[in-house]
This record gives C-alpha cells, structure tokens and sequence, in this order.
C-alpha cells in the first residue's frame, strides 16, 4: 500500500466509532521525508474542531519546548505528528479518557514504515513511552524523562505539556532546565 492510499485508508477510518462521542475524525500528519516524530496521545476537543494537530495550549508548549515555530512544527516534510489514539476518546472523570488502543495497533508499524528518515521519535506521555518502551520505562514516567539518555538516538521521551501538568512541571524544575534544551539541540540538529 502506498503512502498516499494509507492516508487515506487511516482519515476514513472508523473502526472504534461507537466508543467516541464527537464521532471519528482521525488526525495527524505523515510523510515520507519527515525527520521527526511526535507521537502523543489523543487530541482533545479543540484539535477534534480544527482537524489542526497541537492546536491549543499544550501544542503552544510544545512548540516552546522543541524551539520551533508553527511553520517549521506543521511543515509534514520536517514533523510528523502521529498520537496513540487518533480520534479524540471522550472526558473521564479527570480529564480526557484514554486513547482508543486500536489506532496504535492497527496503524504506527504501517505509517513507520512509510517515513525511513525518521531521526527521533518524541515519545510525548505515559501512553506513548508504555507502547514504544515498554519494560524499559523504568519505574514510571518521571523516571523514564529523566534518564532520556537511556532511550536515544531512537526515542527522547517527554511529560505531556499539557496546563494540567504545570504542577508537575513546577515540581520537576529540572525538566525544563536541563532536558528542554536537550531536545531543542537535538532538534535543530536534526532539522
């Protein structure tokens, strides 16, 4: 299957639509010369509106953290953007619910195989570093971002820069002194 016929094939999907309560609407983004690749976890309800990947507060921080501006992050030749779950779940209790798991296990060992120029693989939350790391995450997501180097050149996993986890951020400064400009150089090194 081409790349073109499995983007395709992936934007009609509809294999979970009963699960999700704004209905499918599968969003992200690939390409064949892309460098890099975020994989995140679902999109919320404002990127379910827009169909724009990272179009709300968290996508502003992250953009901050890898210290690219919105034409370099949507340009698909550069970043490709594939979540755990591609259609937005729904709200839990605390929050959005967890991403579909069927997305992950029917489609990112396809799209991978369409994007051979991937350099780095952000791993973005614990949904992401559980598929892609498995046993190696250490004993939880704190521990899994702050020994990154463990994981590269492949994967550089990051805590969701979602505001829900200002708390965390605040009481992880070293996150954002010591990591953060490890993944821009990373990065821009690439790019």
């Amino acid at each position: 299957m081409s790349i073109n016929q499995l983007i395709k094939k992936v934007s009609n999907c509809n294999l979970c639509e009963e699960h999700l309560p704004l209905g499918p609407k599968p969003i992200f983004r690939i390409h064949p010369n892309a460098k890099i690749l975020i994989v995140g976890q679902a999109p919320g309800t404002k990127v379910h509106e827009t169909g724009i990947p990272w179009n709300d507060e968290s996508g502003k921080r992250l953009r901050e953290w890898m210290g690219l501006d919105s034409k370099d992050f949507y340009n698909s030749e550069k970043v490709a953007i594939m979540p755990m779950g591609f259609c937005y779940p729904g709200k839990g209790k605390s929050g959005d619910l967890p991403p579909r798991p069927e997305c992950a296990n029917l489609w990112h060992k396809k799209m991978l195989h369409h994007m051979k120029e991937i350099k780095l693989i952000i791993l973005i939350g614990k949904y992401a570093l559980q598929y892609y790391l498995g046993e190696r995450i250490y004993t939880n997501l704190t521990e899994a971002v702050r020994n990154y180097q463990k994981f590269l050149p492949e994967y550089f996993p990051i805590v969701h820069p979602s505001p829900i986890n200002k708390l965390w951020i605040k009481k992880n400064p070293w996150f954002e002194e010591s990591i953060v400009p490890e993944l821009k150089k990373r990065i821009h090194q690439i790019l």
